[in-house]
């Protein structure tokens, strides 16, 4: 179980797509197998999901499904890997049905999705995957009766229903998906919480990686703008708060203090979610030292969420402790 941003992101970002329609179990371990299925998602009886909402992701989702993404072209031995967890996973739940003395159907057995930010006519062409003219480009299947569908997000079609599937994507792609979630309604429920996730996979670059290479300096600035419509957000909504409050005592003031409230609780949070990801705990030492980092300007507080990866705890605590 990894704690790789991007496979972090993934498995975040899909429970809170589905959560509403369904079980989502993320890093599910396969009884008697040291393996762990990545996202195990169970449509809910009473609900369906909405395509209107959810786009192509919404048709995937209609039946039990595994999610295994990918930030690169998976290698043949991780797609092996991936049917291995379908094959071992399905027999478990046939199992588990003969031990009640019942039956599961096939619509109840769950289909694998392997969700890879490219994939080559090369690869295709090896598994080979092809194309089912009911599903949209850059949506291919292994047989019929494998239940093993290959989704290539560079190949999708840039449309409204591939949206949740692009924001996955790489460069360009990954862009023009973040710009369309930004230009998403105000009032649309998943907007925030994705740029939300979206900034948290950009403060984790930070944390757990050294940013050198192109591509990820790329997916940096890609991040940058979800994360800097996050942080207007939460503070106009901090803002909307502090108004409804402070009307009694003017309507200024009442929209200063909003914007420092909700400005203050979105930095103690991270403050707070960083500390357990970079020492496993919050201790009263790291309690006392959050209000003087709340208290930094934007640039040095921002400059310190790039450093506290190579900050030690002795450090970070001789820093702010007077």
């Amino acid at each position: 179980m990894t704690k790789n941003p991007f496979d972090q992101f993934s498995k975040q970002f899909f429970e809170e797509l589905l959560s509403p329609f369904g079980e989502v179990r993320i890093n599910y371990e396969i009884p008697g197998e040291p393996r762990f299925v990545d996202i195990w998602f169970i449509p809910s009886n009473q609900t369906t999901t909405s395509s209107t909402e959810l786009g192509i992701l919404a048709r995937i989702a209609e039946n039990p499904c595994l999610l295994e993404p990918f930030r690169k072209q998976p290698t043949a031995i991780e797609i092996h890997s991936c049917i291995f967890k379908l094959y071992h996973l399905e027999a478990e739940l046939i199992r588990d049905a003969k031990r009640d003395e019942d039956t599961i159907s096939n619509s109840e057995l769950p289909q694998l999705w392997i969700i890879s930010t490219s994939c080559t006519d090369e690869l295709l062409n090896d598994l080979p995957a092809t194309r089912d003219e009911a599903w949209p480009d850059g949506i291919y299947f292994i047989g019929k009766i494998l239940r093993v569908g290959i989704i290539a997000v560079n190949r999708l079609p840039r449309t409204q229903e591939t949206l949740w599937l692009r924001i996955l994507g790489k460069d360009l792609i990954q862009k023009q998906a973040i710009d369309e979630v930004v230009a998403l309604p105000k009032e649309d429920s998943k907007r925030l919480e994705i740029l939300r996730l979206l900034s948290k996979w950009k403060i984790n670059m930070g944390l757990d990686n050294e940013i050198d290479s192109a591509e990820d300096r790329e997916l940096v600035m890609n991040l940058t703008t979800a994360y800097l419509e996050w942080e207007k957000e939460t503070e106009f909504r901090g803002m909307e708060r502090g108004m409804a409050t402070g009307m009694e005592r003017g309507m200024e003031r009442g929209m200063e203090r909003g914007m420092e409230i909700g400005k203050e609780t979105e930095r103690r949070s991270i403050i707070e979610n960083l500390f357990l990801a970079r020492f496993g705990e919050i201790d009263s030492e790291l309690t006392a030292i959050i209000q003087p980092m709340l208290n930094l300007s934007a640039p040095d507080y921002a400059a310190l969420l790039l450093q506290l990866s190579n900050l030690s705890r002795e450090d970070l605590l001789a820093r702010f402790r007077n």
